[in-house]
């Protein structure tokens, strides 16, 4: 129960930054809802088969990219204001640290996901607010946002930071949002789920892979 409220403590104060500054949400949800006009303009599909096709990828780019921004944010306000040295400082374990990082982003790109999706309804008339897609686009959020805090909190002490973390992030996370994009595809499309089960269960592995390593590997990342 102790190690929870650590958790729980560390979650609650990036809450608590971002409710007075709300930098990080802004500027995620901003980029989102650009990013879902532009594609609604550039692609202008008509058939619906391309639609349904093309969709999936675009929400999940949309998803990534804004995230990136959270990501970096949430790393980079840590060490300038000198929070992540307090935080080590702190008599907590490690791994509390990170979980509550880890969430806590999560929790922020599942905010911005929650306007995300009904604009994706809106602007291209698909039907990507179900429990199918909810379930996967939740379990891609926390694989994401997991091996992205840890990933963050290494490229925070480089000097090109902002673009050190996608060169990171991208090459570890693509099986996993490879995985999401055709899982989603396929619930989105009301495929039965014999049909694209493969790619949810390849999802839950990736989940818990990349969490778990970044789990284990997040003390000596920090530490050094």
């Amino acid at each position: 129960m102790n190690y929870l409220k650590q958790v729980a403590a560390i979650i609650a104060k990036d809450i608590a930054a971002e409710l007075r500054t709300r930098e990080m949400l802004s500027s995620m949800g901003v980029f989102a809802i650009l990013v879902i006009i532009v594609f609604n303009f550039a692609l202008e599909l008509t058939e619906r088969q391309i639609i349904e096709t093309a969709t999936p990828g675009a929400l999940w780019v949309t998803i990534i990219f804004a995230g990136m921004l959270g990501l970096n944010r949430s790393l980079s306000v840590e060490l300038d204001k000198g929070c992540l040295d307090g935080l080590l400082l702190t008599p907590v374990d490690r791994s509390a640290i990170f979980f509550g990082k880890a969430l806590g982003n999560a929790l922020f790109m599942l905010i911005v996901e929650a306007i995300v999706l009904p604009l994706f309804v809106v602007f291209f008339n698909v039907p990507l607010v179900q429990p199918w897609v909810i379930l996967i686009v939740v379990l891609g959020t926390l694989g994401f946002a997991g091996v992205g805090t840890l990933l963050s909190s290494m490229a925070v002490n480089t000097r090109a930071r902002e673009v050190m973390l996608p060169i990171l992030l991208f090459p570890v996370a693509m099986p996993e949002l490879i995985a999401a994009v055709k899982a989603t595809s396929g619930a989105m499309m009301g495929l039965p789920v014999s049909e694209w089960q493969q790619w949810l269960s390849l999802l839950i592995v990736f989940d818990v892979v990349l969490v778990a390593v970044s789990f284990m590997v997040f003390e000596y990342v920090v530490e050094e």
